[in-house]
């Protein structure tokens, strides 16, 4: 389980052979939850509206969407 990021309380993170839609997981001491990569919106779980928004806002940016992206290609595509 890769920990792509930890910003304050909130962790993301890819698993390797999960299922789909291709999703990360936001983690937090409270929950946790699951994110669409390519729409960004919540699929699986909940958590307070600040660290859900911690974690799209750290996704939205477009380096650390490519790196979503790689890691969920590396950990679930197979050739």
């Amino acid at each position: 389980m890769p920990r792509l990021a930890t910003i304050g309380r909130v962790g993301v993170c890819v698993y390797a052979d999960d299922h789909m839609p291709p999703h990360f997981h936001v983690l937090t001491p409270d929950g946790d939850a699951q994110v669409r990569l390519d729409s960004l919106e919540l699929i699986r779980g909940a958590l307070r509206r600040s660290d859900l928004e911690t974690a799209i806002d750290w996704a939205s940016d477009t380096a650390n969407r490519q790196k979503l992206w790689a890691e969920w290609r590396r950990l679930n595509e197979r050739d």
